[in-house]
C-alpha cells in the first residue's frame, strides 16, 4: 500500500504546470517593462493551515538600465512593522532571469514564458521573535493585463509546505 501511495504521489507531481505551458499566452510578461517605475501591491501570508497570518502593502520602485534592473521594495505590514528588500535583476537570453537580494541565499533563477514567470530561491525569513529560518520559495507571477499582475508563492522547508504568499500588483 505504501508503495502504491508513493507511486501515486510521484505521478501527481508530474502533472504540475510548468512555465513552458504558457507559451504563446498573452499579455506577454516582461519584467523590465512591468517593473519599470512605481508598482503598488497588496498581499497576505498564510501558514500551512491556510490561516492568514500577515497582510501587507508593498511599494516597488523599479529602474532598468539595459538588461539590469533594481527593484526597491518597501513593505508595510498590518501590525505596523516595516521591511525593505532591494532586488538586483539580470535579464538573460531566452526569457531567463536571475536575481539577488540581501535576504536571499545565493541567486534566484527563473524564466518568463507568455503571461507567466516562475522562479525559485531560498529566502532567509526573519520570524516575529527575531530568529531566522531559511525557506525555499517557488514564486509564480501571472500578468493579467497591462496594469495588473498576480503573484503566488509557495514556501517550503525540508520539502514540506510551510506557507503561501499571495500578492496583487498594480502598475502606477
Amino acid at each position: 500500500m505504501r508503495t502504491l501511495m508513493l507511486v501515486f504521489c510521484l505521478m501527481l507531481g508530474g502533472c504540475a504546470a510548468g512555465v513552458e505551458d504558457y507559451q504563446g499566452s498573452q499579455p506577454q510578461l516582461k519584467l523590465e517593462q512591468f517593473f519599470n517605475g512605481k508598482v503598488i501591491a497588496h498581499g497576505m501570508f498564510q501558514d500551512y493551515h491556510n490561516k492568514v497570518i500577515k497582510r501587507f502593502t508593498v511599494v516597488v520602485e523599479g529602474h532598468w538600465q539595459g538588461d539590469t534592473g533594481t527593484l526597491d521594495e518597501d513593505f508595510t505590514y498590518s501590525d505596523g512593522s516595516k521591511q525593505r528588500r532591494v532586488w538586483t535583476l539580470k535579464k538573460l537570453p531566452d526569457g531567463h532571469y536571475q536575481g539577488t537580494a540581501g535576504d536571499v541565499i545565493g541567486t534566484a533563477k527563473g524564466k518568463a514564458v507568455g503571461l507567466a514567470f516562475q522562479w525559485s530561491y531560498t529566502l532567509k525569513l526573519t520570524l516575529d521573535d527575531g530568529s531566522t529560518m531559511n525557506v525555499g520559495m517557488d514564486d509564480w507571477m501571472y500578468q493579467l493585463d497591462a496594469k495588473h499582475l498576480m503573484n503566488r508563492t509557495t514556501m517550503h522547508k525540508f520539502g514540506l509546505p510551510v506557507g503561501e504568499v499571495t500578492l496583487f500588483f498594480e502598475k502606477q
